[in-house]
């Protein structure tokens, strides 16, 4: 094993080769890929994404990025494609091959069977005047002068490339198809991200008791219903259920620490008015950002003016919001 004090220098040399492969691409943009997006936004079928090796790795993510932003994509490996899922391409589809030197033996044989069927074919190469490149429809060119592999030989630089290539495809045409974060959730359902996307105050107050005392309410009632409703806190309403004010396990050691008798001390006296609330139909997300920026652990849920119940910030890290 060869020994060497480098690492940093190492890895830091390798991003810098590939952060300038990348850079590079600005260069290689032009009619090309405006007419690659126009064939997939006027295509009445899916993108199909092809590739060998290296490259089909990048096709499965780039199938994974189409797929989440609203372009139907499909992963062909280009081996398996001349060995019977070529039958996946349908009429209306157009497809990507994806490939550095553009020459494999694989896609030799697959470009020409594609082009009988009249599919568009979409070619992210590094070299445009490979086999693949002189037949594909558009290219792509995703030419890098050296891999960040000291030996220049394992696919490292290129295939960040390709990648991004196919992340700035990606983009455009969710612009273009002005997709926005309502459309993202449905795709993303599972997880902390798709939470942010679609949970709402109502699902967090779902399975909570609702704390609530009056105005008039005792210290003991106050206590007794923090401790029952094992929110932290009760809200302190008016005969209209409307919030007067909150009271949390805060203001009840701050009155004990002020107070050495309480008993004729009411909810009124020691609930902090105008408290923060968030409508019930509002995202999750938001509860939590009034939170953050109050610096507070409950908040109140109301719903046109009228008190609904209280959410707590152990909810939302429960439900993977933070």
């Amino acid at each position: 094993m060869k020994k060497n004090t480098n690492i940093l220098k190492i890895a830091s040399q390798t991003i810098l080769e590939e952060s300038k492969a990348i850079a590079n691409l600005i260069h290689f943009l032009d009619s090309d890929f405006e007419k690659s997006i126009n064939f997939i936004l006027n295509s009445k079928g899916r993108v199909i994404i092809t590739g060998i090796g290296k490259s089909a790795n990048i096709a499965t993510k780039i199938v994974a990025t189409f797929n989440s932003t609203g372009t139907p994509a499909i992963f062909m490996h280009a081996a398996d494609a001349i060995h019977g899922d070529l039958g996946n391409i349908l009429k209306d589809d157009v497809v990507i091959c994806i490939s550095k030197s553009g020459n494999t033996p694989e896609i030799k044989v697959l470009v020409p069977l594609i082009k009988n069927s009249n599919n568009k074919i979409i070619a992210i190469t590094g070299n445009k005047d490979s086999f693949l490149g002189k037949n594909a429809d558009t290219v792509l060119n995703t030419y890098v002068e050296k891999e960040a592999c000291p030996n220049n030989l394992a696919p490292t630089s290129s295939t960040t490339a390709q990648l991004v290539m196919g992340d700035a495809l990606a983009v455009t045409l969710l612009e273009l198809r002005d997709f926005k974060s309502q459309d993202f959730a449905k795709y993303h359902p599972g997880g902390a991200l798709g939470k942010k996307l679609y949970l709402r105050v109502q699902n967090l107050l779902e399975d909570n008791l609702i704390p609530k005392v009056n105005i008039n309410a005792t210290i003991k009632d106050v206590i007794v219903e923090i401790s029952e409703k094992r929110l932290g806190a009760t809200a302190v309403i008016d005969k209209t259920n409307a919030v007067k004010g909150i009271i949390t396990d805060g203001d009840i050691r701050r009155m004990l620490k002020n107070n050495d008798l309480f008993t004729k001390l009411t909810a009124k006296n020691i609930m902090s008015t105008n408290p923060k609330t968030i409508d019930i139909h509002a995202m999750a997300v938001d509860a939590l950002e009034i939170m953050d920026s109050n610096n507070i652990s409950q908040l109140i849920v109301t719903e046109n003016d009228i008190y609904k119940g209280i959410i707590h910030l152990h909810e939302l890290i429960k439900e993977g919001i933070i």
